[in-house]
């Protein structure tokens, strides 16, 4: 699958991948700030953002998209980062192909095995009546059971399309679908051994301790670093630090 890519500057390519329910633009700031001196490249990966819908989420599927859409964007090899879901499409993609991978930063996320609620929130998602009319405040109440935090149902709702047909811009019924998969982990063969961070928010429980020897396993040479004042969403959380991780792993 070619997904929809948004390209800025010129120079050895950096790619970013988001995370589950978000879409490219979400890394449009540092986008900016490294087109001074990379070429930069966000993707929607499937089902989100303009990208395809398809069924079928594990990661090597979506690492498979990914390395795809760069061959034929000639943007191979890479430095890919990716944030969540899209942090285990770029470790699958560097155990996949590990000489298209230049550099791997993965952001709150481990090579493992996760249970968290996002089957609870999808089916939020899907019941929210899509009526003509509709409003954000009327599906920012369907959802606030599900989805407490109020950033996060703002987050969530950037995929609704409001108006006279209102409609999920996103494959939702897709998602659902795969979520086991996407909470899941494919064990891949081979180990990458290029430079590799693990960025994680101090206040985020996704990568303990715990996690460090399944990542070494595959990733040797991982180094690991703590943001500050964030949680999962680091980068949307403190976007000033987390640049400062990116100028310094890419410097």
């Amino acid at each position: 699958m070619i997904l929809h890519a948004i390209e800025a500057g010129a120079g050895q390519p950096v790619v970013f991948l988001h995370g589950l329910f978000g879409n490219a633009r979400n890394f449009g700031t540092f986008q900016r700030a490294l087109a001074t001196r990379f070429r930069v490249i966000a993707l929607d990966m499937r089902n989100h953002g303009t990208s395809p819908h398809a069924t079928g989420m594990r990661y090597p599927e979506l690492a498979a998209d990914v390395l795809e859409t760069l061959t034929a964007l000639d943007a191979l090899p890479a430095t890919v980062i990716g944030h969540s879901m899209g942090g285990k499409a770029a470790m699958a993609a560097a155990l996949l192909r590990p000489a298209e991978v230049q550099r791997l930063l993965v952001a709150d996320i481990a090579p493992v095995v996760y249970q968290h609620h996002n089957a609870a929130v999808v089916r939020a998602m899907q019941a929210i009546p899509l009526d003509p009319g509709l409003t954000r405040a009327a599906a920012d109440a369907a959802l606030l059971d599900a989805v407490p935090d109020a950033g996060v149902r703002s987050f969530l709702l950037q995929n609704l399309r409001f108006g006279a047909a209102p409609a999920w811009r996103i494959g939702l019924a897709e998602i659902a679908a795969a979520i086991p998969d996407l909470e899941g982990w494919v064990p891949l063969d081979g180990t990458f051994t290029g430079p590799t961070l693990f960025a994680t928010g101090a206040q985020s429980d996704y990568v303990t301790s715990d996690h460090r020897s399944a990542i070494r396993s595959l990733f040797p040479k991982s180094r690991f670093i703590s943001v500050k004042n964030a949680g999962h969403w680091l980068h949307a959380d403190h976007p000033a630090a987390f640049l400062a991780v990116l100028e310094a792993f890419l410097g």
